[in-house]
C-alpha cells in the first residue's frame, strides 16, 4: 500500500480553490460559445443584367426586361401590410427593417419556369442601395399565391 501526504497551508488551499474556479468559469464560457455562421455578402444589383443574373442564380428564368420598375420610400416604422410581408422576408434571410426610412426600388419580372404554371407568374425584387432586401414569387387570380423568392428545396 502506498500513502502520499502533502502539506498545504490555508493560503495555498484558498489559492487552489480560486484557481480551479477561474478555470471552470473559463471552460463554461468557452463551451457556451457557438461558432457564428459567416454572413454571406449580398450581391450588388446596380444594373438590369445583374438583377436578371441574380434571379437566375436562384433558379428562376425570367424575361430579360422588367414588367415594371418603381421606387418608393419605405416608412420609418413598418406597419401593415409591410409587417406581414416582412415575415415572409425573414423566412428567407431578408429583413425590411434594415431599410426603414430609405428609398427602395421594386423590379417586377415575368417568370417563365414556374413549375406547373407557364404563364402569369411574376418575380418581385426589392432593392435598397443596390442590394436585394426582399423578394417574392407571385401570381394573381383565382389560384393566386405569394411565396418566397429563395427556394429552400427543389
Amino acid at each position: 500500500m502506498l500513502i502520499w501526504t502533502a502539506k498545504f497551508s490555508r493560503k495555498k488551499a484558498v489559492a487552489a480553490v480560486i484557481f480551479m474556479g477561474v478555470v471552470m468559469a473559463a471552460l463554461i464560457v468557452l463551451m457556451g460559445r457557438t461558432p457564428e455562421e459567416p454572413e454571406v455578402p449580398l450581391p450588388k444589383l446596380s444594373t438590369n443584367e445583374e438583377r436578371v443574373a441574380y434571379l437566375q442564380s436562384l433558379g428562376w428564368e425570367v424575361e430579360p426586361e422588367p414588367i415594371e420598375t418603381l421606387q418608393f420610400l419605405l416608412p420609418a416604422e413598418l406597419e401593415e401590410p409591410y409587417r406581414s410581408y416582412n415575415e415572409l422576408q425573414l423566412s428567407q434571410g431578408f429583413d425590411l427593417v434594415k431599410c426603414c426610412g430609405r428609398q427602395v426600388s421594386r423590379c417586377t419580372y415575368t417568370v417563365t419556369n414556374y413549375p406547373g404554371q407557364p404563364e402569369g407568374v411574376q418575380a418581385n425584387l426589392y432593392i435598397c442601395e443596390e442590394t436585394p432586401v426582399a423578394g417574392d414569387i407571385c401570381s394573381s387570380g383565382a389560384k393566386g399565391f405569394q411565396e418566397p423568392l429563395i427556394r429552400t428545396e427543389e
